[in-house]
C-alpha cells in the first residue's frame, strides 16, 4: 500500500500533478472543525448574546453563556456560518478515518476495522445533530448525540490500542479521551442541576463542560498529525501512491523538518548575529507589539463596563492563542517567512490604526485583528530564529527593551501610550506617528527563508507543557507588573505622608531595575540565571517583600522582583527551543489567558461566574504567576541536562553592546522626563482672594468615554473650567490589565497643580478612589468598608491645609445597589470614621440612595454630625456632597457630555469665623437659605461658562443654574 521514498523508481515518466504530507489532513480537519465552533460562538455572541445564553428558565445575567446547542442550531447567520464550515471538515474528516486505517492498520486483528466502523458510523451521527437542530426535532437531536458520545468509546478506544505502545501519540490520546469522558461527570451533574433544581446559572456552568468535550474531541483527532508526519500523497496523472519518508512511527509533532547541527557549526555561530540596525528593527517591532496587544484589554473592558456584567466581547482574547496555530500550515508559515513585513504591517495599521474606526464595536474587532496579526508576526519570527542562537537570544533581548521602551513613553505621557487605539489628536495621541515608524519598522524587517522554520533534534527532555506555562507565566509578569512604571509603585502607595515612592519618584528605580536586569540576562552564566539559589531566594523572596510590604520596603522587593523576571529572559526562551513554536506559544498564551483573567476576577468577582473563588487573593495570582515562571526554569534545567545549550557557549559582546547602547538612550529620556515632570511650583487654588475652595464628586468610569477614547483631557478642561480645587475621583483604579496599566489621575493632578492620592492600590481589590487637592494634604489613610458579599467599597480620609487650617475631606464609594447589607455596614463604618474627627469636614461620595431615606440617615445624622449640602434636591442616587463646621456658599450639578455615565457635583465653601463657630443657629448656617445669585460677592460665584446650553455639552442643569445660599457678613 506504500513503499519508502528512497525506493522510487528511477526514471518514471509518470507526471506528478499534486505531492502533500497527509499530515495536513489532520490539520485542515482540526482546523476546519475548530473554526466552525469558534465562528459560531463569535458571531452567535456577538449579534444575539442575549438570546442565545437564555434558556427555559432563565436569561441574562442569571445565564451568562451559551451553550453549544444554542450556539451553533438557534440563530441565523451563525448557525449558517457553523453548518456550512462542519460540510467543509466532513471531506478532511472521511480522509482522516481513512488513513488511520492505513496507518494504524494490524494483521489478524479486528481493532482496525472496529475503529473504521465505529468512525465512520460516528461521523454520520454528528450530522445528524449538527443538521437536526433541538429547536427542529429535539428529540432527534439528542438521539443523535447520545449516539455520538456512546461511538465515541469505541472509537478512542480503538485509535489508541493502534497506537504505538509507549509513543508520546499514544499517552497523548489516551489522556485525552480520559480527560473527555471525565468531563461527563460534571456535565451531568450541572445539567440536573439545570432542568431538576431550576438553579440559576446552572445551564451556563453546564455549557463550559459542554465545550469543553467540544475542544477535547477535536482534540483527540488533532494527535493524528504525528501519525500522518512520515506519510505523503502522490497524485500523478495515471494514479495515486502513498509513500513513506522513515519506517519509524514516533515523529515530531510538527510535521517540520529535522536537522543536527554540522560539525563545524562554530563557524555559523559565528556568523549569527544582529547587525544593531537588525537589532534596532526588532526592538521597534517589540515597541509595537506590546501597543498593539496592550491595547486589546483595555478596550475589551469598555463593553462589560457598559453591560455591569459578560458582554460576549471579551471571546476576541481567544485569538491570541488560536492566531499561532495558522503557522502549522506550511504555506502560511512559509508566506509569512518569506514577507515578515507583511503580519508586521497589518499588526500596525489594524492594530494602531484603529483609532480611524468611529464606532467603538468596529474598533475593537479591528485591534482584535491587528493584535492577531501582532502574534503571528511573533511567533513566525522567534520560530524562524530558533535554529540561530546568538539571534535569538538578541531576539528575546528585544522582546524586552521594546516592552521597557513603551514604559518610557508611558512615562513621558503620563502614564498613557499615545499611539494606542483610545487616543487621538484630540486627547494627546501621537496615532500617525506610530504607524509611519511602525511601517518602517516592518518594512526593514529581514525575510527570514522558510528552510529556516526547523525543530531542533538537539534538544530533548522536559516538556512543552513546562515550557508554555514558563513562558506565559513570564509574558503575564512582564506585562502586568513591567508595562507601567508607576504599576509597582501604586502597590506600594499608602497615601500621605509620603514614605514611599510617587509615580515621578519611583520610575527611575523601576527603569533601572529592568536594565539591570537586562544587562545581567547577557553577561550572567546560564547556570548562575537558572540556579534554585536566584530563582526561589532572589525572585520567591522579592515577590513576597512586594506583597507584603508598603513603602520604600515594599518597592524595593518591586524593584528587585522586577530585575529577577527580567534577568531570567533568556532562560525563559530556551526553555522553549526544540518544540512545535506554534503549538507552544499557543499553549502559552492560553495558559496566560488564564492567569490574565484571573487576575481580573480578584477584583470583578462581583460580576463573573466563580469570581468569589479568586476574591482579593492577589497573592494565589503573584504565587502561580511565579510558579508558572519557575517551571519554565525547571524545563530548561531539564533538557541543559539532557542535551547541551548553546546559548551558555555563545559570547555576547555585540548583544551587550547594541542593547547598552539603547538602553542607555531610554535611560537618558527617562532621566529628562523625570526633571521635566517634577513639580517646581507651589499650587494655588482659584478663588484665593475669597478664602473660599471648590469640592466635587465624579465617578469617571475608569477613564474611558462613551465613545471609547480616553478621557483624562476632557476631564482636565472640565475640572478647571469649573474650578474645583479639591476632587474626588471613583472608578479611578486602571492600574490593571483591563485598565491598560496607566493612570490618568496624573494627567489630570500635573496639568492642572494639584496633590494627588492615588487611594487604595491596585492590590487592594477595588474599583478605584482618588483624591486630588490644591492643597496641601496632611495626612491621608486608605480605608477597606466592610463588604461581606460585593464589591469592596473604597474610602479615603485625608486631612488638607486650608488656608492655614485643617479640614477633613473624605472620598468614599459604596457598594453596589443588589448587596443591601454591605451598603448598611459601610454607611455605619464611614459613621464612624466621620464622627472620630474633631475637624470641620465634607464627604465627597457615591452613596447609591435616595435623599432622607434609608443609609442616607445614617450618613446625615447626629452622630456623624454631617449636613447634606442641599437637602431639597431629591433627583440623587449616588452622588452626594456632605459637610460640617463650613459654611456653604453654592452648590451646582454639571452635566458630563459623553465623558462619562455621571455629572459632576461640586460645592463651594469657606471657613468659619470664631463667631461662626460658636453660632447654635444651625438651621441657618446648615439649612437650605437659598438667596438670590446677585447677593453673593463676584468671587463667590460659581463660572458663568456653564449656563444656558454650556460649553462641549457641559452646564448646569437640574436647577439650570448654581444654588447660592445664604450666608453671614
Amino acid at each position: 500500500m506504500s513503499k519508502n521514498l528512497t525506493n522510487e523508481s528511477k526514471g518514471s515518466d509518470k507526471t506528478v500533478i499534486l505531492r502533500f504530507n497527509a499530515s495536513l489532513i489532520a490539520y485542515a480537519h482540526g482546523i476546519f472543525a475548530y473554526s466552525a465552533f469558534l465562528a459560531a460562538l463569535v458571531v452567535g455572541c456577538w449579534l444575539h448574546y442575549h438570546k442565545i445564553v437564555e434558556n427555559s428558565s432563565f436569561g441574562y445575567p442569571d445565564e451568562w453563556f451559551p451553550s453549544v446547542s444554542a450556539t451553533i442550531g438557534d440563530r441565523y447567520p451563525e448557525r449558517s456560518i457553523f453548518q456550512i464550515l462542519i460540510a467543509v471538515t466532513s471531506g478532511p474528516r472521511f480522509l482522516l478515518l481513512l488513513f488511520n486505517f492505513i496507518r494504524l492498520y494490524k494483521k489478524n486483528s479486528v481493532v482496525p476495522y472496529l475503529g473504521l466502523l465505529s468512525g465512520v458510523i460516528r461521523t454520520f451521527t454528528c450530522g445528524g445533530w449538527v443538521y437536526i437542530t433541538s429547536t427542529d426535532d429535539h428529540d432527534w437531536h439528542d438521539i443523535f448525540m447520545i449516539s455520538y458520545i456512546v461511538l465515541t468509546i469505541p472509537w478512542t478506544v480503538c485509535i489508541t490500542k493502534l497506537s504505538p505502545k509507549g509513543s508520546k501519540v499514544r499517552r497523548g490520546r489516551a489522556f485525552t479521551a480520559l480527560t473527555f469522558f471525565s468531563m461527563l461527570v460534571p456535565l451531568v451533574y450541572w445539567f440536573i442541576q439545570h432542568k431538576v433544581h431550576v438553579r440559576a446559572g446552572a445551564y451556563s456552568v453546564y455549557a463550559y463542560f459542554e465545550w469543553a468535550l467540544i475542544l477535547l474531541d477535536v482534540g483527540f483527532d488533532v494527535w493524528s498529525v504525528i501519525d500522518f508526519a512520515d506519510m505523503e500523497i502522490v497524485l500523478y496523472g495515471d494514479g495515486i501512491e502513498f509513500v513513506t519518508t522513515t519506517t519509524s512511527k514516533s515523529v515530531a509533532p510538527a510535521a517540520a523538518s529535522v536537522t543536527t547541527p554540522k560539525a563545524d557549526s562554530k563557524t555559523a555561530l559565528e556568523n549569527d548575529e544582529f547587525t544593531f540596525v537588525e537589532f534596532l528593527v526588532s526592538s521597534t517591532n517589540a515597541f509595537m507589539f506590546w501597543s498593539v496587544v496592550t491595547s486589546l484589554l483595555l478596550c475589551v473592558w469598555y463593553f462589560p463596563l457598559w453591560h455591569m456584567g459578560i458582554s460576549g466581547y471579551e471571546a476576541v482574547i481567544v485569538l491570541f492563542f488560536v492566531a499561532p496555530l495558522l503557522l502549522v500550515i506550511p504555506f502560511i508559515r512559509n508566506f509569512f517567512s518569506r514577507f515578515p513585513f507583511i503580519a508586521r504591517s497589518l499588526a500596525v495599521l489594524l492594530g494602531i490604526g484603529a483609532y480611524k474606526v468611529e464606532e467603538p464595536t468596529e474598533r475593537l474587532l479591528t485591534i482584535s485583528a491587528g493584535a492577531s496579526f501582532a502574534v503571528i508576526a511573533f511567533v513566525g519570527e522567534s520560530w524562524s530564529l530558533s535554529n540561530q542562537p546568538k539571534k535569538f537570544n538578541a531576539h528575546a533581548i528585544a522582546f524586552l527593551i521594546g516592552l521597557l521602551a513603551t514604559s518610557v513613553v508611558k512615562f513621558a505621557s503620563y502614564s498613557n501610550n499615545p499611539i494606542w487605539p483610545i487616543m487621538h489628536k484630540e486627547n494627546g495621541g501621537y496615532n500617525n506617528a506610530g504607524i509611519f515608524i511602525g511601517l518602517a519598522s516592518a518594512f526593514l524587517t529581514p525575510s527570514l527563508h522558510s528552510t529556516t522554520f526547523k525543530v531542533s533534534s538537539q534538544r530533548t527532555g522536559g516538556s512543552i507543557f513546562l515550557a508554555a506555562l514558563g513562558f506565559g507565566g513570564y509574558y503575564f509578569s512582564i506585562q502586568s507588573y513591567l508595562s507601567d512604571s508607576s504599576t509597582l509603585t501604586l502597590w506600594t502607595w499608602s497615601g500621605f505622608p509620603i514614605t514611599g515612592p510617587t509615580p515621578i519618584t519611583g520610575a527611575l528605580f523601576n527603569f533601572g531595575a529592568i536594565i539591570i536586569g537586562i544587562i545581567l540576562s547577557i553577561k550572567l552564566p546560564a547556570n548562575m540565571l537558572s540556579g534554585k539559589f536566584y530563582n526561589v531566594v532572589i525572585g520567591g523572596v522579592s515577590a513576597f517583600v512586594l506583597y507584603k510590604y508598603e513603602g520604600w520596603t515594599g518597592y524595593a522587593g518591586a524593584c528587585v522582583y522586577s530585575l529577577y523576571i527580567s534577568s531570567i529572559s533568556p532562560i525563559i526562551w530556551q526553555s522553549t527551543v526544540g518544540y512545535n513554536p506554534a503549538v507552544l506559544f499557543s499553549l502559552a498564551f492560553f495558559f496566560e489567558i488564564i492567569i490574565a483573567l484571573a487576575s481580573i476576577w480578584i477584583v470583578a468577582y462581583a460580576f463573573v461566574p466563580g469570581g468569589p473563588l479568586l476574591r482579593e487573593r492577589t497573592d494565589i495570582i503573584l504565587s502561580i504567576s511565579f510558579i508558572m515562571i519557575l517551571c519554565g526554569v525547571y524545563n530548561y534545567n531539564l533538557r541543559n541536562k539532557n542535551t547541551h545549550i548553546t546559548r551558555a557557549k555563545v559570547v555576547a559582546t555585540r548583544l551587550f553592546k547594541q542593547a547598552l547602547s539603547i538602553l542607555s538612550i531610554l535611560l537618558a529620556l527617562s532621566i529628562a522626563i523625570t526633571f521635566k515632570r517634577y513639580p517646581s511650583e507651589s499650587y494655588e487654588p482659584y478663588n484665593a482672594s475669597s478664602k473660599s475652595f471648590t469640592a466635587g464628586i465624579w465617578c469617571v468610569h475608569f477613564g474611558l468615554d462613551n465613545d471609547m477614547w480616553s478621557s483624562e483631557i476632557r476631564m482636565r478642561d472640565l475640572i478647571r473650567e469649573a474650578e474645583v480645587d479639591i476632587i474626588g475621583l471613583l472608578e479611578s483604579d486602571t492600574q490593571r490589565l483591563i485598565g491598560g496599566n496607566r493612570d490618568f489621575t496624573q494627567t489630570i493632578a500635573e496639568d492642572l497643580g494639584m496633590y494627588a492620592d492615588y487611594g487604595p492600590g491596585p492590590n487592594k481589590h477595588t474599583w478605584g478612589a482618588a483624591l486630588l487637592s490644591k492643597f496641601p494634604i496632611i495626612n491621608s489613610t486608605h480605608h477597606l468598608l466592610p463588604s461581606p458579599v460585593g464589591e469592596l467599597a473604597p474610602a479615603i480620609h485625608a486631612t488638607l491645609d486650608i488656608y492655614g487650617e485643617l479640614v477633613d475631606v473624605l472620598v468614599f464609594h459604596s457598594g453596589q445597589e443588589e448587596d443591601e447589607e454591605d451598603r448598611r455596614l459601610q454607611s455605619l463604618a464611614l459613621e464612624e470614621i466621620m464622627s472620630g474627627s474633631p475637624r470641620p469636614a465634607v464627604l465627597l461620595s457615591y452613596l447609591v440612595t435616595n435623599p432622607h431615606e434609608g443609609n442616607y440617615n445614617t450618613y446625615v445624622s447626629e452622630k456623624s454630625r454631617m449636613y447634606d449640602i442641599d437637602s431639597t434636591d431629591w433627583d440623587r442616587w449616588c452622588e452626594y456632597i456632605l459637610f460640617r463646621d463650613l459654611k456653604k456658599v453654592a452648590y451646582a450639578r454639571i452635566s458630563r457630555s459623553t465623558i462619562t455615565d455621571t455629572e459632576l457635583q461640586i460645592g463651594k465653601f469657606k471657613l468659619l469665623s470664631e463667631d461662626e463657630k460658636s453660632e447654635n443657629d444651625a438651621d441657618f448656617l446648615y439649612g437650605n437659605n437659598f438667596v438670590d445669585e446677585n447677593d453673593i460677592e463676584e468671587d463667590l460665584r460659581m463660572p458663568e461658562l456653564f449656563r444656558g446650553d454650556g460649553v462641549r455639552g457641559h452646564r448646569y442643569h437640574v436647577f439650570d443654574e448654581p444654588r447660592y445660599f445664604a450666608q453671614y457678613n
